[in-house]
This record gives C-alpha cells, sequence and structure tokens, in this order.
C-alpha cells in the first residue's frame, strides 16, 4: 500500500525505517520544521526528517501540517493510508478525515495516553508498557485499536534500552496492520491512564519521596532528558544512574560513604553512581563526591 509518514522524534524514525523497508514505503513524509537544538542554538532537522533525506524519501516540513497547503502536498502524493508516530503536533479536520490514519503509540492502551507514555510508565514502576495501533481521532490517543503487543520493563531498563525495543515492535506492528487490515475495537475508558509530558518539577529528586520512587524515575530520564538533585545553595546535579542501597541516612542528607554517595529518602537511601555537574562531563558519582570534599 502507498502511504505517507507524519512523525518528528527519534522514535519516530526508527519506526520509518521498518516501515519504508516493507512494501509499503512512504511515497512521502511529513515532519515538523527544523528548530534551533543544542548549547549552541544551531538550525538543526528534526529525526524523521533526517532518517527521511538517508531513505531517499520526499520529504515535506511545513509549519501547519492542518494548513489547506499541507493538505493538498498530502493529497499529491496519492497514499492509501496515513502513518503517524510521535508528530508532536495535533492532526485535525479535514485531514484527520481524509485517509484512514494509523498511529502508533508506545504503551499499551488505554493506559498511558499523551506525550512521555515510556517515561511514566517507568516512573510508576509498571512490570510491562508495550506498543498499539489504534486509529488516529480528535480525541487524545483515544482512538480504536487494531493491534497492541506488551514488552516487559526489566529492573534495569532506562529509557533507552526500553524504547529501543519498543521501536522494533512499532514497526513490526505497523507494518502487520498495513498487511492484515485488522478490525479496530473501542478502548475501555475505565482503564484510561494520561501520560503527561515530563516537565522541570517531574525531573527533581526529592527525598521526601522512597528510595525506590527515585530509581525509578532516574531510569526512566535517562539518557534524553535527566534527573537533578537540588543540591544546598540552589545548585542542579544531574543524576544519570543510581540504585536503591541499604543503610541509615537522615532523609535529605548527601553522605560520602565507603566509596559512594547516598541521598537519605523518605524510604531507603539512594545510591548515586553516576552524576553531572551543572555545565560539566558525567562522572562517577565517588569522583565528583572527593571533588567537593563530601564527608561520610
Amino acid at each position: 500500500m502507498r502511504t505517507v509518514y507524519i512523525g518528528t522524534s527519534a522514535f519516530a524514525a526508527a519506526v520509518l525505517e521498518r516501515l519504508t523497508a516493507s512494501q509499503h514505503r512512504p511515497a512521502l513524509a511529513v515532519s515538523r520544521p527544523d528548530r534551533p537544538r543544542g548549547r549552541g542554538r544551531k538550525l538543526a532537522p528534526p529525526p524523521v526528517a533526517q532518517a527521511a533525506r538517508s531513505l531517499g524519501i520526499d520529504l515535506f516540513q511545513p509549519e501547519d501540517v492542518n494548513a489547506p497547503e499541507a493538505l493538498e502536498r498530502i493529497v499529491a502524493a496519492d497514499p492509501g493510508a496515513a502513518c503517524v508516530c510521535a508528530y508532536g503536533a495535533l492532526i485535525r479536520e479535514p485531514l484527520l478525515s481524509a485517509y484512514p490514519m494509523l498511529n502508533v503509540h508506545p504503551s499499551l492502551l488505554p493506559r498511558w495516553r499523551g506525550a512521555a507514555p515510556i517515561e511514566r510508565a517507568i516512573m510508576a514502576g509498571d512490570d510491562q508498557t508495550g506498543v498499539s495501533i489504534m486509529r488516529l481521532v480528535e480525541g487524545l490517543d483515544s482512538g480504536p485499536v487494531c493491534l497492541r503487543q506488551a514488552e516487559p520493563i526489566r529492573a534495569d531498563d532506562d529509557y533507552g534500552s526500553l524504547a529501543a525495543r519498543l521501536e522494533r515492535l512499532g514497526g513490526e506492528l505497523l507494518v502487520r496492520a498495513l498487511d492484515e487490515g485488522r478490525a479496530f475495537e473501542d478502548q475501555d475508558e475505565s482503564g484510561a491512564t494520561y501520560a503527561e509530558k515530563v516537565g522541570p518539577g517531574d525531573r527533581l529528586l526529592d527525598p521526601a519521596r522512597a528510595a525506590a520512587d527515585l530509581e525509578h524515575l532516574v531510569r526512566a530520564l535517562h539518557p534524553h532528558i535527566g534527573a537533578r538533585l537540588e543540591l544546598p545553595g540552589g545548585e542542579l546535579l544531574g543524576v544519570r544512574r543510581a540504585r536503591v542501597a541499604g543503610g541509615a541516612v537522615a532523609e535529605g542528607e548527601l553522605l560520602f560513604h565507603d566509596g559512594g554517595l547516598l541521598l537519605g529518602c523518605s524510604a531507603g537511601a539512594l545510591e548515586l553512581i553516576e552524576v553531572q555537574p551543572a555545565g560539566g562531563r558525567p562522572m562517577p558519582a565517588a569522583d565528583y563526591a572527593r571533588g567537593r570534599r563530601l564527608g561520610g
């Protein structure tokens, strides 16, 4: 089937690569415009735009995918279906109804609808997540589902490792959905939960929470966003890897002990393993502690 692909993120780029290798190779890829990125704020294309160029797929980057000229460009590609994954902007009428729209969503819908389903699943301590293929509708990830498959969340998974497996699964399920033309079933609204976008407050390690919760948070935000610990004086210390540890440490106390850096929490202690000072490079937490002369 001739398709158009609409997506932006690195996750979406991986799904695009799998779709391109199938008999449903997109005639057109639609992505968001180039934006300033990185410390130098240089203009850079989104991952799907980069992937489309490398794959030799015609690329279109409209400011507004719902504008009449965008619909005209998509119509000109003459697709039998549109495939959507992590585009990052709402798709509205009349484009929404112009073609069958299959959306790749990395959760077991209706659980974790929204912008950050992988992060929220790890933060919540879920033992599994997955990928759902749904029909795009006006509601937030609320359309009927034709395929879903579970993926375990391992005890050592972070965002990077789990997203890599879900990317592969998402690509395979999208191709299957196009191949098989499966029937759609409505979601059970009673099981709906929402994966809000990760904001600055979500990144902070609050010692008033349990150490296990903070360990989940560190894994959920690594390596793409990063958790942070606010130190006395307001400095923010990036925390890249951590684990729940034994030992009695007062809540909120940061203690260098037996070659490790321990944060006292409301329940248990969190051992910081790898940290990143503001403006600096990642380093072992023990090296950071020695440099700061934190006592134990």
